[in-house]
């Protein structure tokens, strides 16, 4: 493993020696390797998000086929899985549970002079490793979770580790730019949706002005998609559903769609964070395995009446809401998917709530659709709308949520309905609570991290007072 770091250092100056020297002038030059390192990154990326997609689509098929075969194994197989999940990270990496998007966006802000070191306890290859296994334990019980927001926090963490190897001497784009870059190239990869992860990296996950990291980030967006596109195909994320939108009261249903869905993205955000809170009062192990144990059982008994559409991402009923709905979805599966991320996202693993977030915005659509006597035919425009509206409300990146959903279906022709309802979603949300989850779980993880080093430096940077130096 020691040599690992010259060997890296050699291929690199070979490269330099036999490509670029002869070709470019010094400041050319110095972009070209600057930018190399982030190159290997982002197919590095590309090849993880593939792997990490096909491993969760299997462990979610497996998930499906016991329950139904034998549904009363929820209450055994859910809690069990559940309660290795936490394990994992209790043991191992405890920075590694839930979505990941705030620890990246808390590595970005502690990725300073001062501070830089501590990014290790959220974004170390370690973490990667048990984000990734925890999930996918997580998914195998029923658990109702999504794999994007891990992927993100993968991508950064193998950035970081791409930018910790370079050899001393060569040009470097700072700490920060490469978690940046990392988190758009994860987004991107994940959902196939390369104009989402720039997007998401300027409305989320930094305040830095773009002409700082624009062609690190353009070019890692591109890289790690293409990487995916090889394997996967040139493939959407949801398909070509058909859109229809006729006029009048349709385009007012398709507003109060957007408003009722934010509203309620930001009151399951909420719910998250009381979750989060109440989970803090059980301070001993067993008093924290119980809490694990406890939300198996309750999402077991709701996968055991339900059935498969109780667990899972519920990306396969997003894609019956679009094309094979038969208009008689059942209204109770909206609280039932809610309640069952809640429970999945707080037991302590690691799961995100991206595509979880975009299904039960597709029910509720659905439902209101259903309400409304809206004919299945034309409810496909308020689903899509629905599902910007409900994700918007949870993590508070409108045009994130709206670019993410065309680039999945290729609507174009739905680019307005989109943007207005992710703009009236948050609208509506701020009105619930100003900030977003990430944001609210950002400033745990910081606080977190930071305890981990006793010390001034330490003492300094969590106090609010302590101002936030810029690397």
């Amino acid at each position: 493993m020691s040599d690992s770091p010259s060997r890296y250092a050699r291929v690199l100056a070979w490269f330099d020696r036999v490509f670029i020297q002869p070709l470019y002038t010094a400041r050319v030059r110095r972009l070209i390797l600057q930018s190399v390192p982030f190159w290997i990154a982002s197919l590095l990326t590309g090849l993880m998000a593939v792997g990490y997609e096909k491993v969760f689509a299997w462990a979610e098929d497996v998930s499906f086929t016991w329950l139904r075969l034998a549904p009363a194994l929820a209450f055994g197989l859910t809690p069990l899985a559940f309660l290795a999940s936490w394990a994992l990270v209790k043991g191992l990496a405890p920075a590694a549970r839930g979505s990941g998007i705030p620890q990246v966006m808390a590595g970005i802000e502690l990725s300073t002079p001062v501070q830089h070191r501590h990014t290790a306890y959220l974004l170390s290859l370690r973490v990667a490793a048990v984000k990734v296994l925890s999930s996918v334990v997580l998914l195998l019980g029923g658990g109702v979770i999504g794999r994007e927001g891990p992927t993100i926090q993968v991508s950064a963490a193998i950035f970081r580790a791409i930018n910790r190897l370079q050899p001393a001497g060569w040009p470097q784009l700072s700490r920060q730019i490469a978690l940046v870059t990392g988190g758009a190239a994860g987004l991107a990869a994940a959902f196939n949706t390369p104009l989402g992860g720039i997007v998401f990296v300027v409305e989320e996950l930094t305040q830095i002005h773009l002409s700082r990291f624009r062609m690190a980030v353009f070019s890692a967006v591109i890289i790690a998609g293409l990487t995916a596109q090889q394997f996967l195909g040139s493939y959407l994320y949801l398909g070509f559903p058909k859109v229809t939108s006729p006029a009048g009261w349709y385009q007012a249903l398709v507003m109060v769609a957007a408003v009722a869905c934010g509203l309620a993205g930001a009151y399951f955000a909420k719910t998250l964070l009381w979750l989060n809170g109440y989970r803090k009062r059980f301070v001993t192990l067993q008093a924290q395995a119980g809490w694990v144990v406890g939300c198996g059982l309750l999402l077991a008994g709701l996968a055991y009446v339900v059935g498969p559409d109780g667990v899972g991402t519920g990306k396969p009923i997003i894609n019956r809401l679009l094309f094979q709905n038969d208009g008689v979805t059942p209204g109770y599966l909206f609280p039932v998917r809610f309640a069952g991320m809640a429970l999945s996202y707080s037991s302590g693993g690691a799961g995100g709530v991206f595509a979880t977030s975009l299904s039960a915005g597709a029910l509720l659509g659905d439902g209101i659709a259903r309400l409304a006597h809206v004919a299945v035919a034309d409810r496909n425009l308020l689903i899509l709308v629905s599902m910007v509206g409900f994700l918007t409300g949870v993590v508070r990146s409108p045009f994130t949520a709206a670019i993410l959903v065309l680039e999945m279906t290729d609507r174009h022709s739905a680019i307005f309905q989109l943007l207005i309802g992710a703009m009236l979603a948050q609208a509506v949300a701020a009105l619930v609570d100003p900030h977003s989850l990430y944001e609210h779980l950002r400033q745990g993880f910081i606080r977190e991290t930071l305890s981990q080093e006793d010390g001034p430096v330490a003492k300094v940077a969590a106090s609010p007072a302590a101002p936030t130096p810029q690397p």
